[in-house]
């Protein structure tokens, strides 16, 4: 059985879009997943399962909270050892210090033809990006809120991404890997 992350987007804790993880451990077990953990309430969780089609998995998992939710999330499935590679190769070392700052947007494809002078001409001087295949590292010590950068990465790299900051991320790889 392969290890998978679900990253789910637009997920709230209040309000619209609300999903109380206990839902999302059934409608995963309900589709096969087995060990279902999730992490904090915005749409994380880590499983197991057979399925060797992790595309096909992501829009049955989206379905289902459709049906039962009256929204659609976007659901980002990525293998463990994809998502440990991310977190292996962060550009940002020395941004541990300040893990708040430091943000992976994990992309559901590659960019085609990404507009990288673009994305530097609207990111303020303190902050810094890397774009590997299917990760966008953002370093913003300044914060996120306020970001031209972080406000429209994936409308300029015309992918569908969601984000996560490193403390996140590293409690998610902690949980795949036992």
């Amino acid at each position: 059985m392969e290890t998978y992350i679900a990253l789910l987007r637009g997920i709230n804790v209040g309000g619209n879009n609300r999903l109380p993880m206990k839902e999302l451990v059934l409608i995963l077990e309900g589709l096969g997943a087995k060990n279902v953990r999730t992490y904090i309430q915005s749409g994380n969780a880590v499983f197991q399962s057979g399925s060797q089609k992790s595309a096909q998995l992501s829009v049955q998992l989206s379905a289902e909270i459709y049906k039962k939710f009256g929204f659609e999330p976007g659901v980002l499935l990525l293998e463990r050892a994809e998502f440990d590679r991310a977190i292996a190769e962060n550009p940002f070392p020395e941004a541990l210090s300040n893990p708040a700052s430091l943000h992976l947007g994990f992309l559901a494809a590659r960019p085609v033809n990404p507009d990288l002078d673009k994305l530097n001409s609207i990111k303020k001087p303190s902050e810094r990006f890397h774009l590997a295949e299917r990760v966008f590292y953002f370093h913003a010590p300044d914060g996120v809120g306020r970001s031209k950068l972080a406000a429209g990465v994936e409308k300029i790299l015309g992918v569908p991404m969601t984000d996560r900051n490193w403390k996140s991320v590293c409690s998610i790889g902690a949980i795949a890997n036992g």
